[in-house]
């Protein structure tokens, strides 16, 4: 348990809050790169990222911050025991108490084979012994050793989850899809609308599919309902129960429930309790990356999250790059008040990662009860969405530069494409707009340029840019499996980060629970004709007027 009940009791909060109100009154950005053209080195960091031997650049200059910003911000870090609690989970101590479990994410990529414990029991041979198994597997799918009940080679991987057993995978496999097998296609099932299902099963043959059925506990209700109706679907062709050996497989714990479904307990694929579905793609659950990457490729996607984990551990707070981002979190939404977090990657492949990075971020930290039991008393979790550019600047980018909130702002890009069309001219274009929008946020334009420019004078409001609008920019050299793995660990531990300062477990998810265990009694009230009446009356007509609707 920490050793205080309330962030706003430290020290350092107090000092904050001083401090505040005189950098919010004097910071504006472009004065401050011009008082002080060494920013950028003071304060940008690089990640030596050994699992490609590349670097990846994160430049924190154009945020509201002075030298005595971060120190402030990092002895708020010292006094919230940030670094006790990030050296609890890596010694496999149950940070998780709510749950009473570790939260041992960090043991799936430790590819180097380090002493990790959990209870006094090594963790680092089942592991290992797992990540044989995918080896084995993928490279048996992927060399057509591993066939279908026909002698089919397989060409068509259905991943059937939800939450963290869909988000991670999908998001990955876009992002690397350059290293994939394009003659696999890919379908990923998670909604319980039958549609989703549906469309995966329409370009689907069942003498060539493959499902991965992903559910810990293999009692999900989605992840069952949409495994069983992909059985039958399966089955109409097959015709035997025996078949489903060589077309579906459990990424699961659950061997009783696995074996009931059919599936041949050798095709399981099991994670150990400590791994949370929101930081599980780096577990049996990444499966499907493995297939359509390679296991080479997996392992140095495993291999670039480990060494931000090395950094996140070893490295000072005031240089811990995870560390700043998630302070920095913290400091816009409990000083500015910003309520949102944007993050824009300025690459096509990485178009789920925004959607990936809502679930880790407020499911861990949508939050109100501190680790001591009592309300907070300040802001947590703050709301993150995001869309890659250059799309998303003919979308919402207007509400960036011109609107009334303040929304700090992420934006990654990488100096290779791995599509380096018409001369790399796309890259370049993509590149320049990376550029100009952290700059035009940070700068804005004065009324005196708008009028310089010989805009009317009834325009002039109206093509000012009050500017001053903080932005985080990170350049990667190219988004390679290495790349990606650093990136995901990195926004892994800035949401570790925020929090331990705002005090509050981010390891369970009690809030998923109350609409699904709802949704269950109202279903049973769904298969009778009779009227509801056991709700309030909005509820009562909406489950009425729907039983009318669909002639139930």
């Amino acid at each position: 348990m920490p050793g205080f009940a309330q962030t706003s009791d430290l020290d350092a909060w107090k000092k904050l809050q001083e401090h505040h109100v005189t950098l919010g009154r004097e910071i504006i950005l472009r004065e401050a790169f011009k008082k002080d053209p060494s920013r950028f080195e003071k304060f940008s960091r690089t990640f030596d990222n050994t699992a490609d031997k590349s670097e990846i650049l994160f430049d924190f200059s154009k945020n509201f911050i002075e030298e005595s910003t971060i120190e402030l911000l990092v002895q708020l870090a010292e006094e919230a025991e940030l670094e006790k609690l990030r050296d609890d989970m890596f010694a496999g101590k149950k940070i998780n108490f709510t749950e009473d479990r570790a939260v041992y994410h960090v043991a799936l990529r430790n590819v180097t084979n380090e002493p990790m414990q959990v209870d006094g029991k090594s963790v680092v041979e089942d592991v290992n012994q797992v990540l044989e198994h995918m080896k084995d597997f993928s490279n048996q799918v992927r060399s057509g050793e591993w066939k279908g009940y026909t002698g089919k080679k397989i060409n068509t991987i259905v991943n059937i989850g939800i939450g963290g057993s869909d988000l991670g995978p999908v998001m990955v496999t876009e992002a690397l899809k350059p290293y994939g097998d394009r003659s696999l296609k890919l379908h990923f099932v998670s909604n319980i609308d039958g549609t989703h299902v549906a469309e995966a099963l329409r370009d689907s043959d069942p003498e060539t599919t493959l499902f991965l059925v992903a559910s810990k506990t293999f009692t999900t209700a989605e992840t069952t309902a949409n495994a069983n109706t992909a059985k039958t679907w399966f089955l109409k062709t097959a015709g035997a129960d025996e078949h489903i050996a060589k077309h579906f497989v459990a990424l699961s714990t659950n061997e009783e429930e696995v074996t009931k479904f059919g599936i041949d307990k050798k095709n399981m694929f099991g994670f150990a309790s400590w791994v949370g579905g929101r930081y599980s793609v780096w577990s049996a659950i990444g499966l499907s990356v493995a297939l359509y990457i390679g296991f080479d490729n997996f392992h140095e996607f495993l291999a670039g999250a480990q060494a931000m984990d090395k950094h996140f551990k070893e490295t000072p707070l005031e240089q811990n790059i995870p560390v700043l981002g998630g302070l920095l979190s913290v400091w816009y939404s409990d000083f500015f008040g910003a309520q949102t977090h944007l993050v824009s990657p300025f690459d096509q492949y990485m178009h789920r990662f925004p959607a990936y990075l809502q679930q880790l971020s407020m499911e861990s930290n949508g939050k109100a009860v501190t680790r001591s039991g009592d309300f907070v008393n300040i802001t947590t979790g703050a709301v993150l969405f995001g869309e890659p550019a250059t799309n998303a600047q003919h979308s919402f980018y207007q509400l960036l530069h011109q609107g009334t909130k303040l929304i700090p702002t992420d934006f990654i890009l990488a100096a290779e494409s791995h599509n380096p069309v018409d001369n790399n001219k796309h890259q370049k274009m993509l590149a320049s707009n990376f550029f100009a929008q952290a700059e035009a946020l940070m700068k804005g334009k004065t009324e005196a340029e708008v009028k310089a420019e010989g805009a009317p004078q009834e325009l002039v409001n109206h093509k000012t840019f009050l500017g001053n609008r903080p932005t985080t920019s990170i350049l990667a050299q190219k988004i390679t499996p290495g790349t990606l793995g650093a990136l995901i660990a990195y926004y892994e531990h800035v949401t570790f980060t925020e929090g331990a300062i705002w005090n509050i477990n981010s390891f369970d998810q009690w809030g998923v629970e109350l609409g699904k265990s709802l949704a269950k009694k109202i279903q049973t009230e769904l298969d009778t004709s009779e009227a509801s009446t056991g709700h309030d009356s909005s509820t009562n007509g909406l489950i009425n007027a729907f039983k009318r609707k669909s002639n139930i």
